[in-house]
Parts: C-alpha cells; sequence; structure tokens
C-alpha cells in the first residue's frame, strides 16, 4: 500500500488557509477601472508564510479552482469562470504561484530575511505582471493605463497587507511548529 505525501493534518491545513483565503476576499472596496482592492492578497501571503510553498501553493490553487467552477468564493461573493476572463482575471490566476514564490521564501531562506523579502517582492510582482497582461489584453489597454488602474493605486496597500500578513504568518508559524509546517 502506497502512502500520501499528504496526511490528514496536511489536508485540514490547505483547507483552513483555502477558508481564509474566502473569507479575507469578501473584504473588498471597489476602485475606478474595475479592479477593486480586496484583502486576498494579504490572505495569500498568510497562507504561503505559514504553510511554505507547496501548501500555500494549494491553498491558492484550490481557491482559484472552487472560484473557477462557480462556488461563490471570489470577492463580492461571486464565482464562475467569467471572473478568469474578465479585468481581474490575471490577477487570479497567478494567486497560486504568487503563494508558492513567497513560500519558496519561507522554505528556502528561513534565516536569511533578505531571501524571503525577495521571494514576498517576486510573487508580488508576478501577481501585477500577469495582472497587467491580461488586463491589457481583456481591456485593449496600454500598459500605463493597466499599470495606472492595476498596480499604483495599490503599491502603498500591497507593501502594508505584506508587511502585516508576514508578521502574522511568522508568528502563527512559531507558535504552530511542526503542526502546520512540516
Amino acid at each position: 500500500m502506497t502512502r500520501s505525501k499528504l496526511s490528514v493534518q496536511d489536508i485540514c491545513s490547505i483547507a483552513l488557509f483555502t477558508a481564509v483565503i474566502v473569507i479575507m476576499a469578501q473584504i473588498s472596496i471597489p476602485m475606478p477601472l474595475g479592479v477593486p482592492m480586496t484583502m486576498q492578497t494579504f490572505a495569500i501571503t498568510l497562507a504561503a508564510v505559514v504553510l511554505g510553498s507547496k501548501k500555500g501553493g494549494a491553498a491558492a490553487l484550490i481557491y482559484v479552482l472552487l472560484g473557477a467552477v462557480g462556488l461563490p468564493v471570489l470577492a463580492g461573493f461571486t464565482g464562475g469562470i467569467q471572473y478568469f476572463s474578465g479585468p481581474t482575471g490575471g490577477f487570479l490566476i497567478s494567486f497560486p504561484v504568487m503563494a508558492y514564490m513567497i513560500g519558496q521564501g519561507v522554505d528556502r531562506f528561513k534565516d536569511r530575511k533578505g531571501g524571503f523579502i525577495l521571494c514576498l517582492i517576486a510573487g508580488t510582482l508576478i501577481n501585477y505582471v500577469i495582472g497587467v497582461l491580461m488586463f491589457c489584453l481583456l481591456m485593449d489597454s496600454t500598459v500605463m493605463t493597466a499599470v495606472s488602474a492595476c498596480v499604483l493605486p495599490f503599491i502603498p496597500t500591497a507593501i502594508l497587507k505584506a508587511i502585516l500578513a508576514s508578521a502574522i504568518g511568522f508568528k502563527i508559524r512559531a507558535r504552530l511548529g511542526a503542526l502546520v509546517c512540516a
């Protein structure tokens, strides 16, 4: 009999953080040009810091898949594939990659904060680049317009969310230790 690489505890941890992402997605502030400010990226960062790259990425992937099949887990209790082919679709699609990249910073650079910070920035940049590219394609927009609509208004809150999610995540990770982080 072969054993699964995921324990029941791993599955529960992934499910718990998927639920955290769903809940945090409902905190949404509408912005001009159709891209709302949500707490999804806070929750994605939190999941990645607490769970690491693979389990954090899995939580984000499950969240994206739940939204894609139509469950009302996306911002504003919405769901459906149409949200992945709309102006914010690139941001949604990139969440698992973002979580994986940030989690790599936790997994690989435990004792070197600079390495974690680089992975945190890289994960956020991946989210912005994929989001901006899809926005440009779907909205027939210039890169400058897309950056003005999708990136610039969000930089201050993105920095704040990344700092808070990292600080809270590392505290949770330290308290739970091997229970969640192994």
